[in-house]
């Protein structure tokens, strides 16, 4: 096995590109090194990306943030503005592992390591985040449930990486929120998760929403029948049971002992309410 700190993105794709064998990109290592340690990949190559400098930044422009694949969850929340402008984003990225793997996790690796259960997609998914991805042929944009395509799989093609996930500015009279369900208190993989990001219009009634679920199918799911049952509400109880029903029904997740799939789907609906009214309330809904 070949370990290799480049110190340019383009190093880092001209690695990729070039390998021969089994090739993956080390972020901060909290899943691959597991997954290697586990006996269920054998890298031939292991590009190192914590030491290109682009690649470890959070950006703030006038458009929104731009959040370096390299950079540490443990950096996202300590980013002030970020952190009030995607609350629930944040918060996602701050329930991956312990604090000593927060220092090094990062959201664009746990996007890419494509776990149906990642804590930080559903989050991402319903704040309509984009990762830009370089390789290669240049650059391109995509929303960020393109990117994983099944358990460990990812629309990546060889030499591609993630440079940047990408949240645009928050509209005002607008909120996001992440739940999860957990058997225990911390430091395990979610059995249900729910983000659910929402704006108000001038009346207080939601005017648009996003709906994503986690660990409930082979992906995360944006389920649009969900955010439709509340659009035009303040959150009624009628507006919150259908878009319960919509999550259940949406739900397809396996039965396994974590949890039964009748469990899942109930507890899918469940946790989507609650998100529901925290990003309301994050909003400025009353």
């Amino acid at each position: 096995m070949e370990y290799v700190l480049p110190a340019s993105l383009n190093d880092a794709i001209g690695l990729l590109a070039g390998a021969k064998g089994n090739a993956f990109v080390l972020a901060g290592g909290s899943d691959l090194l597991v997954r290697m340690k586990g006996d269920f990949i054998e890298p031939d190559l292991i590009v190192d990306i914590k030491g290109i400098g682009e690649l470890a930044q959070i950006v703030q422009t006038a458009d929104g943030f731009t959040v370096g694949s390299a950079v540490p969850c443990a950096v996202m929340g300590e980013n002030t503005a970020l952190r009030k402008a995607w609350p629930g984003v944040v918060e996602a990225a701050n329930l991956i592992g312990s604090k000593q793997v927060q220092g090094r996790c990062t959201i664009a690796g746990n996007l890419c390591n494509a776990s149906p259960a990642a804590d930080s997609v559903p989050a991402l998914v319903a704040a309509g985040a984009r990762a830009v991805i370089a390789g290669p042929s240049g650059k391109r944009t995509i929303a960020v449930e393109d990117v994983p395509t099944g358990p460990g799989k990812t629309s990546l093609a060889k030499g591609e990486i993630v440079e940047a996930i990408v949240l645009d500015k928050r509209p005002s009279n607008s909120g996001d929120a992440y739940l999860r369900f957990i058997p225990r208190t911390e430091m395990d993989i979610a059995v249900v998760s729910a983000g659910v990001n929402l704006t108000l219009g001038a009346d207080g009634a939601v005017a648009s929403a996003r709906v994503a679920l986690g660990a409930v199918a082979a992906t995360v799911l944006l389920v649009s029948e969900a955010a439709d049952a509340i659009v035009g509400t303040r959150l009624d109880d009628t507006a919150m049971e259908k878009l319960a029903q919509a999550c259940s029904a949406a739900a397809s997740p396996i039965d396994d002992k974590r949890g039964t799939v009748h469990f899942r789907k109930k507890v899918a609906g469940v946790l989507a309410t609650r998100a529901a009214r925290i990003a309301y309330e994050r909003a400025g809904g009353k």
